[in-house]
């Protein structure tokens, strides 16, 4: 059974007037529908690229030019008709933001420059506790096995509870229909609607495909990506080579998402 916002509402309806939990109350008015299965999952497929534990390297030393950064938000927000809507409404999967913003809890006064001036590729950290699902009333918003965190938007009621959740502004709202806002629909990704959050989905359609993830294919080697459960890997290979950094890693979300510096 779908949960629309309807039902959604008559739920919230229920927990004020008899103190039921939310996660209650749904079943009451639904019974099985949190429980439905998802989209569909890495592995249905021969080709398909599959993980125990999916995660991104980004090398900082190989983003040298705008361009480098551009060719992969381009790729990312093109395939995944990601609207380009100015103003402070934008949606956003993949973007750029300073090291004082990306990391402000590795402050101090002896930075390197580099470091210090540098852009950093910013995303969805496909955290290994994330916050978003804890506080999403319809499980719109769930983590799979291989760590991927996911959106469903045909469960999405746009609460924003997600983006309130998520500590690194991963996610976006669609406040408008992003469709005028798309320059070329691209027909084989489905498009958004007014009033649901989306946000960068590690490309699960393309890893069922066998397809690396569009930024990593566009980056030309600066950004990596691999299981992090195989000791084998690309991935566990550079982090034994290499230091490397997460966001904001007291919060204690565990992000699978690393910068190399």
């Amino acid at each position: 059974m779908a949960i629309n916002r309807r039902t959604f509402l008559k739920a919230a309806g229920l927990t004020t007037l008899a103190g039921v939990a939310g996660h209650a109350a749904m079943e009451l008015l639904a019974p099985g529908a949190l429980e439905a299965s998802g989209p569909s999952k890495v592995g249905e497929y021969p080709e398909a690229l599959t993980a125990k534990r999916w995660a991104m390297l980004i090398d900082t030393e190989k983003f040298t030019t705008a361009q480098v950064y551009q060719k992969c938000i381009d790729a990312c927000h093109v395939l995944h008709n990601v609207p380009h809507i100015p103003g402070d409404q934008e949606i956003k999967w993949l973007w750029t933001d300073s090291f004082k913003h990306a990391f402000p809890d590795q402050q101090h006064a002896l930075v390197p420059d580099r470091v210090k001036n540098q852009p950093f590729m910013v995303l969805c950290n496909h955290c290994d506790n994330p916050p978003c699902v804890r506080v999403c009333p319809t499980k719109a918003t769930f983590k799979r096995d291989d760590g991927i965190v996911m959106m469903d938007m045909h469960r999405c009621i746009g609460c924003r509870y997600c983006m309130a959740g998520c500590p690194y502004g991963a996610r976006s709202f669609n406040f408008w229909d992003p469709r005028p806002f798309i320059e070329n629909i691209d027909p084989y990704y489905p498009t958004r609607m007014k009033g649901v959050v989306e946000k960068c989905t590690f490309c699960e359609d393309r890893l069922a495909k066998g397809q690396l993830p569009a930024c990593v294919e566009a980056s030309e080697g600066a950004l990596i990506f691999g299981d992090l459960a195989n000791e084998d890997s690309e991935v566990r290979r550079v982090l034994r080579e290499r230091y490397s950094l997460r966001r904001k890693p007291s919060l204690g979300t565990n992000p699978h998402v690393f910068y190399l510096i």
